[in-house]
């Protein structure tokens, strides 16, 4: 979809320093839990464009991305003071590292890489399937959505930055066996997390994988 105003619908604290921005789903707009957008926005008189990538199940009828706040960037803090009714402009969605319908998912997430975790195994439960996530940040966001995950019956490990991922990507695999691996983050959480999957017997080069930078 070419660039496309969209309106705010709300702004909700997720986690520290890192809000969900939900937007009404504009005609035409269709995505998959895993496909990331551009937003665009004005900031102080200047065109702001960040890339983000979705962090709800479904886009039917508004669709969240999950944005981690850098107090000194320039569009982070825009996109956090946002209220209803404002508008921002989207395009996409962009990105092959995307839900497919599954029946079986591993997601492994490195910070901000929870948005599409959380998105893309609640979509996998809602069609049916089974779901696992591997999670490290030394602030973890979306608990809530995480814990209720859990409580659906997905294996969820949330682990701090000094936890090697060894353990829980095994037991991951081991609850969803024969599972379709997704990894999300920053290249340093790609190079561990691809790692701990061939360790585990998983095979990385059927995973698919999105790089935050």
């Amino acid at each position: 979809m070419e660039p496309t105003p969209t309106t705010v619908e709300g702004v909700r604290d997720v986690g520290p320093d890192t809000v969900a921005l939900d937007l009404s789903t504009p005609a035409g707009f269709d995505a998959q839990p895993g496909q990331f957008v551009k937003l665009t926005l004005d900031v102080d008189g200047k065109s702001e464009s960040r890339f983000y990538t979705l962090s709800s199940p479904e886009v039917a009828e508004t669709f969240e991305v999950t944005v981690g706040i850098d107090p000194d960037g320039d569009l982070g803090p825009r996109l956090a003071s946002l209220e209803p009714g404002e508008e921002i402009e989207v395009a996409g969605p962009f990105g092959s590292a995307h839900y497919e319908g599954e029946s079986s998912i591993t997601v492994l997430a490195g910070g901000p890489g929870v948005g599409p975790a959380v998105g893309v195994a609640e979509r996998a439960l809602h069609d049916g399937g089974a779901a696992s996530v591997v999670y490290r940040d030394d602030d973890p966001a979306h608990r809530e959505r995480l814990d209720a995950l859990r409580e659906s019956g997905a294996f969820v490990a949330v682990l701090d930055p000094e936890t090697d991922l060894s353990d829980a990507v095994a037991d991951a695999l081991e609850t969803t066996p024969d599972a379709q691996a997704f990894v999300y983050g920053f290249a340093d959480f790609l190079d561990v997390a691809t790692e701990a999957l061939a360790a585990a017997g998983g095979d990385p080069d059927d995973a698919k994988v999105e790089n935050f930078g």
